[in-house]
């Protein structure tokens, strides 16, 4: 058979099988696994290297609208090269609605955005913040049969979140649909009730960020969302989780029996509420939400990977310029972290965060790295096999990690439109040398091979969890 490329004598790791072998590709698809093949003119001499699936990081935030006067660091462009530079080969996207918008048009202005932008493939998940009953009796079944399959839902930031009885309407056009539901967990009321105590005490620093947004907050969220969920009888996926307290509710919800999927975040492993207590506003750099908490919290979190009381490791990326009258520094933001734009770069770091600091350590295996950077994010969001494995048909979608690259985060390599990073000088041991979509070199060595339209827009199956099919 001939082939359009080979990857010869790599290490080739999924989520269950570690094995040496060749892959042989052509039409962008993976047509052979065996030893020595031959039939190809390019040959990708993979010796030394771990030959993974390329990561899909399914919580990603990009030119997505943040308020008056503030812009996001990314578009399309910029931020799938990026997430191509950290061996990414497809990301999930939020599509918001705005309000009195319809999801349809939404998701019009997002691909017009997306699409021929993109060096990596894109899916979208919707965002319902106006769930009217022709939004949900009429859009949502009709998108999710056009493969829009997954939509989030808030219960922070007053001009997102729904109301208790709005989630309930929303979950049970899920249930009805096939879709799966997403949800941010954080008790507005509470949250809103300690800004005005710390605004009548006169403190207004990005450390009030993280303690007017406390564990309790995110723990009685979680809690009422799993609640809301049992009751209309629905799988849900709880994002960005970030401490113990949390975590305990994941668990006890699927002792009653719940499906829930558990996410959490590079910046629940790295960073903590001290981040944001820095002089000359160099807090600011760290907010987002919910915000980074403690040691122990940290801790808990690494104690969720390993246990699996997390399914998913995703980004959260969601970039705003520090040094910017658009992004961080706005005039309001300068004064009150009430306007400072909640959200950190990470689509780049996550995968080599995870690898230097969760394989190299010896707290999970390469399988697990694996399943939870790409094989479990492909099956929850209906993209496996397509996406998420190395098997026979399955999309060449690859990443080729040198084991022992030593790398220091500097802002300059990652690529971003963002002006810094949260982890500026972290050493990480293991890097992504060779980013493969669909069989082509979008990046090698650091440096973009390839160009905008490479990556194509990706319709989705309904979740495996919503289909009863095991994670």
């Amino acid at each position: 058979m001939q082939f359009d490329r080979i990857i010869k004598n790599g290490t080739i790791v999924t989520a269950s099988d570690t094995y040496i072998a060749d892959l042989g590709i052509k039409d962008g698809k993976i047509a052979a696994i065996a030893d020595a093949l031959t039939g190809a003119d390019d040959i990708v001499d993979a010796t030394g290297l771990y030959v993974m699936p390329g990561g899909i990081d399914s919580h990603v935030h990009i030119d997505q609208p943040s308020g008056d006067g503030i812009v996001m660091a990314d578009d399309f462009e910029s931020g799938t090269r990026s997430a191509a530079i950290g061996g990414n080969t497809s990301i999930l996207a939020f599509c918001m609605q705005e309000k009195g918008d319809s999801l349809r048009h939404s998701l019009d202005v997002y691909h017009a955005k997306a699409d021929g932008n993109c060096h990596i493939d894109v899916a979208f998940h919707l965002i319902v913040t106006d769930p009217t009953p022709s939004v949900l009796g009429q859009e949502l079944p009709a998108l999710v049969e056009d493969g829009y399959t997954s939509f989030k839902v808030f219960m922070t930031y007053e001009n997102l979140r729904l109301r208790d009885d709005e989630i309930l309407d929303t979950l049970d056009a899920a249930r009805n649909t096939g879709a799966l539901v997403l949800v941010h967990c954080e008790n507005e009321d509470a949250i809103r009730f300690l800004i005005g105590q710390h605004e009548a005490a006169g403190e207004f620093s990005a450390k009030s960020h993280a303690t007017t947004r406390p564990i309790a907050a995110e723990r009685e969220a979680t809690h009422r969302a799993l609640s809301l969920a049992e009751i209309v009888d629905t799988p849900i996926v709880i994002v960005h989780v970030s401490n113990q307290q949390a975590m305990e509710e994941i668990e006890r919800a699927r002792v009653r029996g719940s499906k829930v999927v558990g996410e959490t975040c590079p910046q629940y492993l790295m960073l903590t509420a001290d981040d944001l207590d820095q002089d000359e506003l160099e807090g600011a750099k760290f907010v987002c939400s919910p915000p980074p908490r403690d040691k122990e919290s940290q801790d808990a979190c690494w104690d969720g990977l390993e246990r699996g009381v997390f399914d998913l490791f995703s980004s959260d990326h969601c970039p705003f310029r520090f040094n910017d009258p658009e992004g961080k520094l706005n005039e309001k933001g300068k004064k009150s972290f009430r306007w400072i734009p909640n959200g950190i770069p990470g689509v780049a770091t996550r995968l080599p965060i995870l690898f230097s600091e969760g394989v190299q350590k010896g707290r999970i295996d390469l399988n697990r790295f694996v399943a939870l950077t790409a094989t479990n994010h492909a099956k929850l969001y209906g993209m496996y096999p397509q996406k998420g494995t190395i098997a026979i048909g399955s999309d060449a979608d690859l990443a080729l990690w040198d084991p022992n690259k030593n790398v220091t985060i500097t802002n300059d390599i990652l690529q971003q439109g963002c002006d810094y990073s949260p982890y500026e000088g972290l050493e990480v041991k293991g890097w992504p040398v060779h980013t493969i979509v669909r069989g082509k070199t979008v990046v090698k060595d650091g440096k973009v091979t390839g160009q905008k339209g490479d990556g194509k827009y990706l319709p989705r199956q309904k979740s495996n969890l919503v289909t009863s099919k095991p994670v």
